[in-house]
């Protein structure tokens, strides 16, 4: 009983995670209340909003607040877009709402980024200091925020981006304003996909808030499926290899040889994509059991056959959002913008100065200018550029929504460089329109290996400590000792082989497996959640693993 207090409790010292018992309690008792007010759809979308703010209060204290004033700032706005009869009234409140998500993400999230870039610029020393931190301190008697750190609110990227594509589909006229502020607060903070996602997008969500809900059978099942198999990503597979070997390797990577590097390397590509998959199976799968649909967010994205590709099946529903409200606006394979030109100018100045020093900046922001002079007189070379310049600022600003970090815009970047470069080899390449199985083979592998080598820079803690990695693949492969290294750790090498097996299981097999157990009978359903719960928990890490995306 007193567990179930904390758990419903206040208190921040019993966080609501997928993988611990106490959100398995949590659900128990609120699933309990839901299958006997769903019906009545105005006291299910207050009884979804106001637990769906307990979970959000347990993971991030009184950040809630900042929820909070995201959820009623884009209500009212939405609300005055619709009722504007003035096209630049209508586009001023779009972008005062853009400016408001942007200016909270940017202040929680890039302060120190900015600060840091901007003392590195001009050799200055000024300190972050947090600002709304000491104002809410000021009108209560604790201090509930440290006024010398900004720490970043959980999920604050994921729901900035559902509340702005609120406002800007509503200007498109793709939905109207929600009437009541509380289905809109339900919609903001859904608790599934609260804190990692998948991005919700107001046009795939807002019909279903208030719609007849009927779970069927086969729904039940499914949904029962999704989250068993998002558990069995995380907990046997992302979190085992990485407590067991890869946290090991990337604490002190000059401490293991290339070879062991490389190989951490590629149980570092399963382990994020049994992490973050993982939590989003577990999000459908908690909301098919209420009813409700999220979109689908990966894809088998180690089968894409090359980098355009990979990001169609990974992270699908930032990958849409960035195209959608970035990409496309922004000029797309069309032509390029004023935006374009002085974004790709600003980003190639601060990145080349932030990675090597003042006259490199200056060298390759000239390059870049006289490139864009050239392009003036030359209708084909302004062709491929504006062609490609918003491929580009999309990958960039994706590696920036990740971390506020220049290795995080490194890797975006070269990302980039992987699109554009697929989209030129395509031309020449001598197995492009091939059937053989050995050139789909080859394919895969080279994106593969690509997608895995540019994680360094997701990984890495700092660039210093990616460089040791490099150090060790360039000068100590150590390869008379491979073998050595494949036994020692045997067990994670045969979970991550068994992990990239069932990946790439053909989708008739996964879509097989899936229906069986959806058309099992209840007891069976019983004995396989009971089978996955032992073998997920006795092989769960002593080390809690928090999900990677948290911190995004």
């Amino acid at each position: 009983m007193n567990r179930l207090f904390d758990i419903f409790s206040f208190s921040e010292d019993f966080p609501l995670i997928f993988t611990q018992a106490n959100f398995w309690i949590f659900f128990a008792v609120i699933y309990f209340i839901y299958a006997i007010v769903y019906s009545k759809k105005s006291l299910r979308s207050a009884y979804l909003f106001a637990i769906s703010l307990l979970f959000y209060y347990k993971t991030s204290g009184f950040f809630i607040g900042i929820l909070i004033f995201s959820t009623v700032n884009d209500f009212f706005l939405g609300k005055a877009i619709y009722n504007s009869r003035s096209v630049l009234l209508q586009k001023t409140l779009v972008a005062i709402s853009v400016i408001i998500n942007l200016g909270t993400l940017c202040y929680f999230k890039y302060a120190y980024f900015f600060t840091d870039s901007y003392n590195y610029l001009f050799q200055t020393n000024y300190e972050v200091f947090n600002y709304l931190g000491h104002w809410a301190n000021t009108w209560s008697s604790v201090d509930y925020f440290t006024v010398d750190k900004i720490i970043l609110p959980v999920g604050i990227s994921f729901y900035t981006f559902q509340t702005i594509s609120y406002s800007v589909d509503i200007y498109r006229k793709q939905i109207k304003p929600l009437n009541s502020i509380i289905d809109f607060g339900f919609f903001v903070s859904f608790f599934p996909q609260l804190v990692a996602g998948p991005i919700v997008r107001a046009a795939d969500f807002v019909p279903q808030i208030r719609k007849d809900i009927n779970i069927t059978k086969e729904q039940f099942g499914a949904a029962t499926y999704m989250i068993l198999k998002g558990l069995i990503k995380k907990m046997l597979f992302a979190d085992y290899i990485a407590a067991n070997f890869m946290d090991r390797v990337f604490d002190v990577p000059e401490m293991f040889s290339g070879f062991t590097n490389i190989m951490a390397m590629f149980g570092y590509s399963l382990q994020i994509y049994g992490d973050f998959s993982g939590y989003t199976d577990i999000a459908i799968g908690l909301a098919m059991l209420m009813g409700y649909k999220l979109p689908v967010n990966f894809n088998s994205p180690y089968k894409a056959i090359h980098c355009g590709d990979f990001w169609k099946r990974w992270h699908i529903s930032l990958s849409s959002w960035l195209k959608d409200y970035l990409y496309i606006p922004i000029g797309g394979n069309r032509n390029g913008s004023i935006f374009s030109y002085t974004f790709i100018l600003v980003f190639a100045f601060l990145g080349a100065f932030a990675y090597a020093d003042f006259g490199i900046a200056i060298i390759t922001t000239a390059g870049i200018g006289l490139l864009l002079i050239i392009t003036l007189f030359s209708s084909r070379i302004a062709w491929h550029f504006n062609r490609n310049i918003n491929i580009m600022i999309t990958m960039l600003v994706g590696g920036l929504w990740h971390g506020a970090s220049w290795k995080f815009v490194i890797w975006g970047g070269l990302n980039g460089v992987g699109i554009v470069t697929y989209k030129y080899w395509r031309k020449i390449s001598p197995y492009e329109n091939s059937k053989a199985w050995y050139a789909l083979l080859w394919r895969i592998a080279l994106t593969f290996v690509f997608i895995t080598f540019t994680r360094i820079y997701f990984r890495g803690n700092s660039m210093d400590h990616i460089d040791r990695f490099y150090q060790q693949v360039a000068n100590n492969m150590d390869w008379q000792n491979a073998l050595t290294v494949l036994w020692e750790y045997r067990v994670v090498f045969i979970v991550m082989l068994i992990g990239y097996i069932t990946h790439w299981l053909p989708y008739k097999t996964k879509d097989w497996i899936e229906d069986l157990f959806i058309k099992s009978n209840m007891v069976i359903k019983a004995a396989v959640v009971m089978a996955v719960a032992i073998i997920c928990y006795q092989t769960y890490a002593a080390d809690f693993q928090p999900f990677i995306y948290f911190q995004f």
